[in-house]
């Protein structure tokens, strides 16, 4: 009862406010949500980058990890064991596609992997069973990689979310985390494969560039655009009450300490040492996530002016 209470309270306060923040998809339970699409984001890229570069290793790491992120999905409802409802609205709610997306991901790659690793399986690598996989599971990752960003941009309520440039961050973080979980796949599994792993900083290099300036663009809209609340997400995010995880954990950890490992000034850029820039690089992705998702404000309630102040009821 106690703990009812005090989020009966918290509600009552937060209608109150002019500018209220969303906690439903980044507190309590819906920390779930954000490690779900924070796991599964890194499934995508990595499937993809696995399949271009033949990469068993992070073929089977993409497995494991959208695995992870369909179990955080499910920690996230409030019954998890009505999840197959999720896919009734595939039509209009991206949430749905998501699922389907997800499950195609599993079905296929649980088809197409076990031949590639065990000998004398069931089926063979070449074989229908394994070939169909292979297609299920690249539809799969296509619906996995784009529909993240489109599940936030739906959210009208939430104008800093409402960005046109929002779906295209997520696709660029999935590729961006699929890069980084390679790099860490071919260190813990000893490989010396030099060359991709170049090629594959490259891509995060690439990708990296593009991500700063597409946030760049769509934080300079949130602030110049003149909605008060997308103006309000900006600042909790750059200077408020969210900016030490955003410089801390995105720009520190997920963008400065990455480079400088890359750029061969404190140690030599071994395998080892690109396993510390994946990991780095992930995690800097999930605290930017994390940050913007935190950082939505819902439209105000009462009549509020395009420069923020209070205007009059209506």
């Amino acid at each position: 009862m106690t703990q009812i209470s005090a989020k009966y309270d918290r509600l009552i306060e937060d209608l109150r406010r002019d500018f209220r923040p969303q906690r439903e998809w980044a507190e309590g339970r819906g920390l779930f949500l954000v490690i779900g699409h924070f796991l599964v984001g890194i499934a995508g890229g990595a499937w993809l980058l696995g399949l271009w570069f033949d990469d068993l290793p992070g073929l089977v790491g993409a497995f494991v990890l959208a695995g992870a992120g369909a179990v955080a999905h499910l920690a996230f409802l409030g019954r998890p064991e009505r999840f197959w409802k999720m896919a009734r609205h595939v039509r209009t709610a991206w949430i749905s596609r998501g699922f389907i997306g997800l499950s195609l991901l599993l079905v296929g790659a649980s088809l197409y992997l076990p031949p590639r690793l065990f000998a004398g399986w069931l089926w063979e690598a070449g074989s229908i069973a394994a070939q169909a996989g292979w297609l299920l599971a690249l539809a799969g990752m296509v619906v996995v990689i784009v529909y993240m960003g489109f599940v936030y941009s739906a959210s009208k309520g939430v104008p800093f979310w409402n960005s046109p440039l929002h779906p295209i961050l997520y696709v660029a973080y999935a590729l961006r985390g699929g890069a980084a979980g390679l790099l860490v796949a071919a260190a813990a599994t000893g490989a010396s494969d030099t060359h991709t792993a170049e090629q594959l900083v490259e891509i995060w290099f690439a990708i990296t560039a593009v991500i700063v300036v597409l946030f760049a663009l769509e934080l300079h809209g949130a602030m110049t655009g003149g909605n008060a609340a997308s103006q309000r997400s900006a600042r909790d995010l750059v200077a408020g009450r969210l900016a030490a995880f955003f410089y801390g954990g995105t720009l520190l950890i997920g963008l400065v300490v990455p480079v400088i490992l890359i750029s061969g000034r404190i140690a030599p850029v071994t395998f080892g040492v690109l396993a510390v820039v994946g990991v780095c690089s992930t995690l800097g992705d999930f605290f930017m996530k994390y940050t913007t998702i935190r950082a939505g404000i819902y439209l105000p309630l009462r009549g509020v002016a395009r420069t923020g102040r209070m205007g009059p009821r209506t």
